[in-house]
């Protein structure tokens, strides 16, 4: 049981987040789609939108030419020469194992090639087996080095007779993201008949900036770092989405949906989604969208309101009548007035609370032709195979947990295999404590190849070999030494340690809210509340599917008379920030409660990738965030935010410095370890 209700905390974290993601690049996508192309808050994001723009080969050939960059003397890493070869790439694996850093040179080198080879294969991956050769497929790896190297030493590196399919997922959340796409890549120019990748719904660049992808490849090469991302972006875009084993296996990354056609896949325009998140424009390039009452009431609900964010690819049928019920916020806003606004009354609402100028009436000019063109069906299907997820009841349903693709049944399941005459769906997409798990009658598994995963010891990794009669062969293990010599009590108890220190965290960033809900329920104002309805008032705070009451134990240490005394227990798990200078409490739990979403605006801002933004940048980040979340926050608490966060006192914010200062500190748990 405890072991059930730590992985309810960590995936329930996990999965909030990526509806956070997706909502706030659903708000960038309102931005770009609504807002004039000489608009500020259009152009602070614009570069967000511009990265699929389709240009000549040639042109990519000079951009990331390698040729200019030189190797010094000085340099003691590995050195790759061209065409690889299984030497080359065994010497890198080896080299990168023991921490060495490639050169920018030959990081560009072995990506040109990469990119140049996939653009030659196609959406749908064909491979098959014979009686000297078995294929291994691998799901997600996350930055795990360790965790890739250990399914090298156990099952063989890549060869002619031993074939892989990675299902996706390869970067973000681990520290060793390149060193995986390196050694993947290298591999795959070798054995291009062999080695087999498809896309996962983290090969997107959106998504890189969130978990952490981005970041580790600007820290890892400052100079060539910004040249070196643009083009993995192209890569991403370019991995196949599929690969079928002998006809009867279907290996993708997220899964499929009640509309799933393979023959459509295969004729996808793959190389267009550098961001999958972004749906195709419904309207002409030369026409300004119309802005109706029900979409703009629509856009703006799904930004507030955890599990009531639409997917991306389905709606709900009673989604029209149903509202969505927003959290409170810092300011005190008509919520009610606003539903009663025309379409264009509230964006110029939404525009006004960011401090931008009016609507106006200009076409937009600037739309890209290809998204224009893009047909809606056919970017379904994508979202869909890298975001979707099984589930036990027949049906296909929005998936409005993550907030992208869907969840489909064993019906469903059925269909689409007997469809293509196909015997077993292999994904990967979510973590599992035994690496991989059957659903569907045994017709559907899901592979996870990253241990520990959320935490030390929170799961075992695997891989599943198959051979000619394409039965499935699994392998398990911990990459973790330390966590193969714990007992299970002791595993067990240091993966819930940290579960309930993230999930004080979230009751912390919005203490405001749950007091509130508490006294909702405290209509006698005695400060005392029942179980059950501190249970019921934390949920739909939270809104994050936790059984509470069983939770209650680790999170309440004492009650009286099953009543809880809320202020006492808010005071019991009180976790501090920084000192700073701030007059305004509420801008700091809003920080706290949207550090994410904010980091993700820094970067996005910081378009150089210098890791500073400017005093008028920082302005903008805020304004931005705030009209994201319909908050009312005042130039002037900005500035002071601002101000109390440069400690140098230069006229720039380091955002890493800056997210730094407000890492949030369990104080009881620092009052144990000072004891």
């Amino acid at each position: 049981m405890r072991r059930r209700c730590t992985w309810n905390i960590f995936q329930s974290i996990e999965y909030a987040g990526e509806q956070d993601q997706i909502k706030l690049y659903k708000f960038f996508s309102y931005l770009m789609d609504h807002f004039t192309p000489t608009s500020k808050e259009r152009n602070l994001i614009s570069h967000l939108f511009r990265e699929n723009d389709i240009c000549r080969d040639i042109e990519w050939e000079r951009y990331f030419c390698y040729r200019s960059v030189d190797v010094p003397d000085t340099y003691t890493g590995p050195h790759l020469t061209f065409p690889l070869t299984f030497c080359g790439v065994s010497r890198l694996v080896e080299a990168l194992k023991h921490k060495h850093q490639l050169h920018a040179r030959y990081v560009l080198q072995l990506l040109g090639e990469t990119w140049r080879l996939l653009r030659m294969l196609p959406n749908i991956t064909h491979v098959t087996t014979n009686h000297a050769k078995e294929i291994t497929i691998c799901g997600d790896l996350h930055g795990h080095l360790e965790d890739l190297l250990l399914i090298f030493y156990k099952n063989g590196l890549p060869a002619s007779e031993r074939a892989y399919v990675f299902n996706g997922d390869y970067v973000d959340r681990g520290k060793n993201s390149l060193e995986i796409l390196l050694i993947l890549f290298g591999f795959l120019l070798v054995y291009p008949n062999d080695v087999h990748l498809n896309r996962g719904n983290h090969e997107d660049h959106m998504v890189n900036l969130r978990y952490g992808f981005t970041k580790e490849v600007l820290g890892k090469y400052r100079v060539h770092g910004k040249k070196i991302l643009k083009l993995i972006h192209k890569i991403f875009s370019w991995l196949p989405l599929a690969t079928v084993i002998d006809h009867k296996v279907l290996v993708v990354h997220g899964g499929i949906s009640d509309t799933t056609d393979l023959d459509t896949i295969d004729k996808v325009d793959r190389h267009k989604y550098v961001s999958v998140l972004r749906p195709p424009k419904k309207h002409s390039a030369h026409n300004k969208p119309h802005v109706s009452k029900g979409r703009t009431k629509n856009a703006f609900a799904q930004d507030v309101g955890r599990k009531r964010v639409q997917s991306l690819t389905y709606c709900h049928p009673k989604a029209a009548q149903r509202q969505d019920i927003p959290r409170r916020s810092l300011d005190n806003l008509p919520r009610n007035a606003q539903c009663n606004w025309s379409g264009d009354e509230q964006l110029d609402w939404r525009r006004k609370q960011a401090g931008f100028e009016l609507t106006s009436n200009e076409p937009n000019s600037d739309s890209d032709p290809e998204e224009t063109d893009t047909d809606e069906n056919q970017w379904k299907q994508v979202v869909d195979l890298l975001w979707s997820d099984p589930m036990s009841q027949n049906g296909c349903i929005p998936n409005e947990v993550r907030g992208g693709g869907c969840y489909w049944g064993p019906d469903v399941t059925e269909k689409v295999l007997s469809r293509h005459k196909l015997h077993l769906l292999i994904r990967s997409h979510e973590c599992k404590q035994e690496g991989y798990e059957f659903c569907h009658n045994h017709k559907v598994l899901t592979i996870f190849s990253a241990s520990n995963y959320y935490e030390l010891c929170s799961n075992r990794g695997a891989y599943v070999r198959m051979g000619p009669d394409l039965v499935p062969h699994f392998n398990q293990y911990q990459a973790s030494r330390a966590c193969r010599e714990l007992s299970l009590r002791q595993s067990v108890g240091q993966t819930e340690n940290s579960a309930l220190k993230a999930l004080k965290e979230q009751l912390f960033a919005h203490k405001s809210h749950l007091i509130s809900a508490f006294q909702d329920c405290d209509v006698n104002k005695t400060g005392m509340i029942s179980l059950s309805q501190w249970a019921k008032a934390t949920e739909s705070v939270l809104n994050l599917g936790l059984p509470w009451r069983v939770l209650r134990p680790q999170l309440i240490t004492c009650t009286q008379d099953g009543m809880v005394d809320y202020q006492e227990w808010i005071r019991e798990f009180s976790i501090t920030g920084p000192k700073l200078e701030i007059p305004d409490t509420s801008i700091l739990e809003t920080m706290y409660k949207h550090h994410s979403n904010l980091e993700t605006i820094f970067r996005i801002i910081d378009t150089d990738h210098s890791g500073l933004i400017s005093y008028e940048e920082f302005l903008q980040t805020w304004k931005l965030l705030s009209s994201h979340l319909r908050l009312e926050i005042s130039d002037k608490a900005i500035s002071d935010l601002a101000q109390s966060i440069d400690f140098n006192k230069d006229g720039s914010i380091d955002i890493n410095e800056f997210m730094e200062a407000f890492r949030l500190v369990d104080l009881s748990s620092l009052q144990h370890t000072e004891a």
